[in-house]
């Protein structure tokens, strides 16, 4: 439910890094979360349920910083609670924990951040409105929280406060959340949809609701996906955009009001790098900078100055040079690629964090915050080279220190190497694996790196 997923390759969406690809901005209920470049987390809005994270319940319009957590790489927005993710694959939430949504064995909400100590290996995190999800870097899925609906995937309608396994999902690459649902691509380019199922949600042609994940009707060539509040997008690796589910408010932008149970493309739009959904609009990112929305603008969330509704796609005002974009319940944001933070929409409780409470038609800058992480940023980058590359299985291994682990992965999410490194310069043989692409992972203590490698 939160984010853009900003990925065009299927290296890039695969990321076994726990800092690659990190998703800096984020979206929930009036408030907003962010990364700065020094990889500490900042939030601001709503805090009635501790949110914020900054040991208070006090909203806030000017971004605070979140209690002792540093080494942050992703943060994503749940209705009323928080979470982010560690460069050591651990995850931290806050907020409220109304059926264990924190994920730390209890019931008791949080106004500043716990770890989820059951969980480690983690590379992508997700908030739904009341339920929470995780992929791990062997591609299996997590969640926790509320399960009334089947969101949790694990073939109950129980709901728990601590991570619970979906035994039946493997190989997946990217999960996004919605309100009593979820959504996980794999990386053959399928989506897979399980929980809430009223107005379409799941895209696989009926309104029936699963506890286990079913595929998205004809959907292949997925590159990215986004949970809104009730509806979802895709992106096709021909930069296309694909939605589906409520569609009231004209969330879905194919030109009508008709809540749709399998996914139809976006004919007007093209070239697109990133989207992401809220409550009742969407986005899109195009590969020239700019951004585009489309659905509720009754906050002036669309950012196109007018605060009418539309149906359509059209382009928010005065927003180039965009690199990465989110969407909260009535609010939108953007980062722009010289690190500033932007924001428009509904400002009740400081969500565009300007320093006032007025909503805005138009994007603002965020003030008081310090750059905001790059996508793909590593503050604390692992220097490694890696040669010949392709080859037929042995490869060199140069690194920064005279220490390390490495770790190689196939792209099912297979573990095919591991090995404690003690020489700068190591030789690697995989001439026993099958030719094709894998990745390999670099640690050194907290930091870490990913690259492609390819055995011809």
């Amino acid at each position: 439910m939160k984010k853009a997923i900003y990925f065009i390759t299927l290296l890039a969406i695969f990321s076994l890094s726990n800092t690659s690809y990190a998703q800096p901005l984020a979206g929930g209920r009036a408030f907003t979360l962010a990364v700065c470049d020094i990889n500490t987390a900042w939030a601001w809005g709503y805090n009635s349920y501790g949110q914020l994270g900054n040991r208070s319940k006090i909203d806030s319009n000017v971004p605070v910083s979140v209690n002792a957590l540093t080494g942050i790489t992703d943060v994503s927005c749940g209705d009323r609670h928080s979470l982010a993710l560690r460069n050591d694959g651990t995850i931290w939430a806050w907020g409220s924990n109304d059926n264990g949504a924190l994920g730390n064995g209890t019931d008791t909400n949080s106004s500043v951040p716990v770890v989820i100590s059951s969980l480690t290996g983690i590379t992508g995190i997700d908030g739904g409105r009341y339920h929470s999800i995780a992929l791990r870097n062997d591609s299996t899925v997590w969640a926790w929280g509320f399960n009334g609906e089947g969101a949790l995937g694990n073939g109950s309608y129980v709901s728990s406060n601590v991570p619970v396994p979906i035994t039946s999902l493997s190989g997946v690459i990217a999960v996004s959340a919605g309100t009593n649902f979820s959504v996980a691509l794999k990386k053959d380019g399928t989506v897979w949809t399980w929980g809430f199922n009223g107005d379409g949600e799941l895209g696989n042609g009926t309104n029936i609701k699963s506890n286990v994940p079913v595929p998205v009707s004809s959907l292949t060539g997925i590159i990215a996906i986004s949970a809104g509040y009730f509806h979802c997008l895709a992106l096709k690796n021909d930069g296309t955009v694909w939605v589906w589910g409520f569609n009231a408010n004209g969330q879905l932008g194919n030109g009508n009001y008709a809540d749709l149970n399998v996914p139809v493309a976006l004919t007007t739009l093209s070239g697109i790098t990133s989207v992401a959904g809220g409550r009742s609009h969407s986005l899109a990112l195009k590969n020239n900078g700019t951004v585009w929305s489309w659905g509720s603008n009754n906050s002036g969330q669309l950012g196109d100055g007018t605060g009418i509704s539309v149906n359509h796609p059209i382009q928010v005002s005065i927003l180039t040079d965009v690199s990465v974009i989110a969407a909260g319940e009535a609010h939108s944001l953007a980062r722009k690629n010289d690190g500033t933070a932007w924001a428009w929409g509904s400002n009740l409780n400081g969500e565009l964090g300007n320093g006032n409470n007025t909503s805005s038609k138009v994007p603002l800058q965020v003030g008081g915050l310090c750059p905001v992480l790059k996508i793909n940023e590593i503050t604390e980058q692992v220097s490694v080279s890696v040669f010949p590359n392709p080859s037929k299985g042995q490869f060199t291994l140069i690194l920064s220190k005279d220490k390390g682990t490495v770790e190689i992965y196939n792209m099912l999410g297979g573990k095919v190497y591991r090995s404690e490194i003690k020489n700068q310069k190591s030789e690697i043989n995989l001439s026993n694996q099958p030719k094709g692409m894998y990745l390999i992972s670099f640690y050194e203590g907290q930091k870490m790196r990913t690259e492609k490698i390819v055995i011809q």
